[in-house]
């Protein structure tokens, strides 16, 4: 099966070209409700879940990063109907986490302003790889003596490691924040060429925690190609689809950009 590759067709008949249970991870973010126009493009949930669950390998995982758009002042509730879409089929919700913006846009509805949007991880069985992205930890050296009810009757037990030191680290929390914009990517000249990447660094951190070195990574909606420069740098190979050609081209003007630049493994 061939990798690297960033190749312009709808999404659902490029992973038509994939082999069953070949792909351990998939990063993407769809076009939902009609926010934006790409070039006509008419997005078929059900057969891209479909497909996206025959190549996941046993153990691999999908990121489904979306929000809902705001059709006669409600919120269309897309995202709820996709996550319930995915368990339909045979996914797991293995996590629903947030992707929250540091710097949202402001927002003159009667409502608070919106300022996140959801990044379902969906697995085929128990997820095969993980590596947790860690914080450090202010109960460090401290004893852990606390509690927890998990008794139905909700009788108080001793929590795991009860009586023992707490840690150096500990696995980062599962809402994790972002700055977004152009303006936050001024270092890449490409980026903003495109209406809606999200951070490069949503895509690494994924990347980082649900596959390992060498690995495949897919987007079927590749766009100006963050998850394939993300994976490119953290030592994996990728493969990207999009409808659009002069997305395709983006994605691939930035890839190599990005390796003109050597930048293949930058400290985290």
């Amino acid at each position: 099966m061939e990798a690297n590759l960033i190749k312009c067709c709808d999404c659902v008949e490029g992973m038509k070209s994939l082999p069953d249970n070949s792909i351990p991870l998939t990063v993407t973010s769809p076009p939902y409700d009609s926010i934006r126009d790409y070039d006509g493009y008419s997005f078929d949930f059900p057969a891209i879940a479909e497909q996206l669950y025959r190549i996941t390998k046993l153990g691999g995982v999908v990121v489904w990063v979306v929000a809902d758009g705001t059709i006669k002042g409600s919120e269309s509730g897309t995202s709820f109907r996709q996550a319930l879409g995915f368990l339909d089929i045979g996914f797991r919700l293995h996590d629903t986490m947030i992707y929250q913006k540091a710097n949202p846009q402001p927002n003159n509805a009667r409502r608070y302003e919106p300022s996140f949007e959801f990044m379902f991880v969906l697995s085929k069985g128990k997820p095969t790889t993980f590596n947790p992205l860690l914080l450090p930890c202010k109960m460090a050296g401290r004893i852990n003596a606390g509690t927890r009810r998990h008794d139905p009757k909700g009788v108080l037990e001793a929590k795991d490691g009860n009586g023992k030191p707490y840690k150096p680290t500990k696995p980062r929390p599962n809402i994790w924040t972002y700055a977004v914009g152009s303006f936050f990517h001024r270092s890449d000249p490409l980026c903003k060429l495109h209406p809606a990447t999200f951070p490069l660094e949503l895509a690494k951190d994924h990347i980082s925690s649900w596959s390992n070195e060498g690995d495949l990574i897919l987007d079927p909606m590749v766009g100006s190609g963050q998850t394939a420069i993300a994976a490119m740098q953290l030592g994996r190979k990728y493969i990207g689809f999009d409808c659009s050609q002069e997305y395709c081209d983006l994605a691939q003007k930035r890839l190599e950009w990005y390796r003109e630049k050597k930048d293949l493994h930058p400290p985290r």
